[in-house]
């Protein structure tokens, strides 16, 4: 991905819609590998003159927020077989669990659930759910798609400082980004499987639906 990407970015007028293209579709679909696509395209910018950093960090934000917004939308708006394709995969007590906290932490959850691993799914389907306003879902989005750029996309800055060949810090950047993001899924699927068995009586009977209140 990352030679292709490289060699696709050697061109200024495809670098940023693709980027763009991919982080939007990463975020509504995840099919694409939106962290890693940040991170190599950070560390081209570094390295090389077709990309601007501060442009890959406007592009790769608006990408993750317009992304997240249009779940929210599909979670709010959809009907049942909408929220289900969204839920495809989720636990329901994991659902459930992030209900609760959405509930009183609101706008928080939402920067949080960017931030962490397999935390933005649940926190969008949560948001649907308790049809959570717009006025406040759009700027708490906006602000959680900016931090988790820039996260990323200090990651690509880190590999371009070290290396001067675009296509060698891109390719690092990729992996740099995937082994942190390996290390915390692993963290947190251990964290959830130490608190699972303190839920579990708690959870017995509790709903599993996660569509529109």
């Amino acid at each position: 991905m990352s030679t292709t990407l490289a060699a696709a970015w050697t061109d200024g007028s495809l670098g940023y819609p693709v980027l763009f293209g991919g982080v939007l579709l990463g975020s509504i679909v995840p099919v694409v590998p939106t962290g890693p696509l940040v991170g190599a395209a950070a560390a081209f910018a570094v390295t090389a003159h077709e990309l601007n950093l501060v442009a890959v960090l406007v592009v790769a934000t608006l990408g993750a927020w317009l992304g997240d917004v249009t779940t929210f939308a599909v979670c709010r708006f959809g009907g049942p077989a909408a929220v289900r394709w969204v839920a495809r995969g989720q636990h329901a007590d994991r659902i459930e669990e992030v209900r609760e906290q959405f509930r009183r932490h609101g706008w928080q959850i939402v920067v949080a659930g960017r931030l962490l691993p397999a935390g933005r799914i649940p926190v969008l389907l949560a948001a649907g759910a308790l049809a959570y306003p717009w006025r406040r879902l759009l700027p708490a989005s906006l602000l959680a798609a900016s931090l988790w750029a820039v996260a990323y996309a200090l990651l690509g800055v880190a590999s371009g400082g070290i290396f001067d060949s675009p296509l060698v810090a891109t390719l690092v950047a990729t992996l740099l980004v995937l082994v942190v993001g390996a290390v915390l899924n692993l963290v947190g699927s251990r964290r959830r499987r130490h608190t699972e068995p303190e839920r579990q009586p708690e959870d017995e009977g509790s709903p599993t639906s996660c569509g529109p209140a």
